[in-house]
């Protein structure tokens, strides 16, 4: 088997194994902050809204340095970094006494961990430029895989031996898929020492200019945009699917177990858009990939809008994620292929921060217009953000045929 199939298949088992350690404790915050003894309301529905905003904060800010420091001293050693420092942080999460001790965990999370990203920059590292769009596509679905995975193990362990033991299980299962990587992981080298020629024969000014100066072109920032706006799609609606099926249902009884349904099947159908609609990205177009499925799923987020229908919108919120499921590992796959192997690290370091970004503007956009609008009309968020990233790509796909052109 070639290197890259194998270390691909490294990878996506550890980010199962990754993953799901994260989903056996994270989920049930609110009910570990009542635990901890937080029971008002309002103090509840804050620590909350802190626990999940403090590591995209954090990760926003690291995402480019680690990026930078791959590219440096290895992609191997960030996932490393990532799997080891997760182990400790998630154990300690199983130990905290007070909340404020469980807020600064989540900012160190966020500070020091990020699997998906260090184990993306490495799978564009070192693959085949032709084959990218399949790789990336098959590596997200192992995310989607372990964070539908986590929460079903997590939630069993959680009521039948308390949420501290979910958090040591969790740490246990991270250990296993560190020393997975240490053992299996077969990193090739050659661009790094490629970049560190580079930099050693480059004037201090010249440096600079190796690293955001070369990947920032116009058409990369382009794509970072719909990568921002990317991310508002996928999770502006997500918190608030519980309160929505209670509406459309006129009664809390049953909720949960709808809600779980809901979550399990846009789970599937995004693994779906990953595995195999991220591959037609090596066959064809990219960009008219893209602007084909951003076109249908604007159709489709169209008519979800103007249903109301409970299984209406279960069927149709599950066809708008088959067909945005694939978007991200095609814009990603596109920025990584624009980009020298040396700099990717930095790339996707710039991809995280940009992605931390959406996921922490998503939750205030959706408190807002469900406090003074209404639930139902977050999805219209989506609806014209799909359209303006139909544009956009529309302009990277004229701007490059220019450029062919001349």
């Amino acid at each position: 088997m070639e290197q890259w199939k194998s270390n691909l298949y490294i990878l996506w088992i550890s980010q199962i194994i990754s993953l799901t350690s994260f989903g056996f404790g994270l989920p049930f915050m609110p009910f570990y902050i009542q635990d901890l003894g937080v029971t008002d309301p309002t103090t509840l529905k804050l620590y909350t809204g802190l626990l999940s905003a403090a590591p995209a904060v954090t990760m926003a800010i690291m995402a480019p340095v680690w990026g930078i420091l791959s590219d440096r001293y290895g992609r191997k050693l960030m996932i490393q970094r990532a799997m080891f420092t997760a182990f400790f942080i998630i154990g300690l999460m199983g130990m905290v006494g007070q909340v404020w001790q469980l807020l600064i965990l989540r900012l160190l999370q966020g500070f020091f961990t990020g699997t998906v990203t260090a184990s993306s920059t490495f799978v564009a590292a070192n693959t085949p430029d032709n084959k990218l769009s399949y790789a990336l596509g098959f590596l997200s679905s192992s995310t989607f895989i372990g964070y539908s995975l986590g929460p079903l193990i997590g939630g069993f362990v959680a009521e039948y031996f308390g949420y501290r033991v979910s958090f040591f299980l969790g740490a246990i299962l991270m250990l296993v898929g560190a020393f997975f990587i240490t053992f299996w992981l077969v990193e090739d080298k050659s661009s790094l020492k490629e970049l560190s020629q580079r930099v050693k024969s480059a004037a201090s000014g010249e440096k600079r200019e190796l690293t955001y100066r070369k990947i920032l072109t116009m058409s990369i920032a382009l794509m970072l945009l719909m990568l921002f706006f990317h991310r508002i799609i996928r999770s502006v609606f997500t918190p608030f699917i519980p309160l929505y099926i209670q509406e459309l249902m006129h009664t809390q009884e049953g909720t949960a177990a709808m809600t779980g349904l809901v979550n399990g099947f846009v789970g599937v159908m995004t693994t779906i858009a990953a595995l195999f609609i991220s591959r037609l990205g090596d066959r064809y177009n990219k960009f008219n990939l893209i602007a084909l499925l951003l076109g249908l799923a604007i159709g489709v987020s169209l008519i979800l809008n103007l249903s109301h229908s409970l299984y209406a919108f279960i069927g149709l919120y599950g066809v708008l994620f088959l067909l945005i499921g694939g978007i991200e590992p095609l814009i990603t796959s596109m920025t990584a292929g624009l980009t020298a192997p040396e700099y990717r690290g930095s790339l996707f370091g710039l991809q995280g921060l940009v992605g931390s970004l959406g996921w922490m503007v998503s939750p205030a956009i959706g408190t807002y217009i469900s406090i003074y609008v209404g639930i139902k009309n977050i999805l219209w968020i989506g609806f014209v953000m799909l359209i303006i990233n139909f544009l956009v790509i529309s302009i990277i796909k004229y701007k490059n045929a220019r450029t062919n052109y001349e």
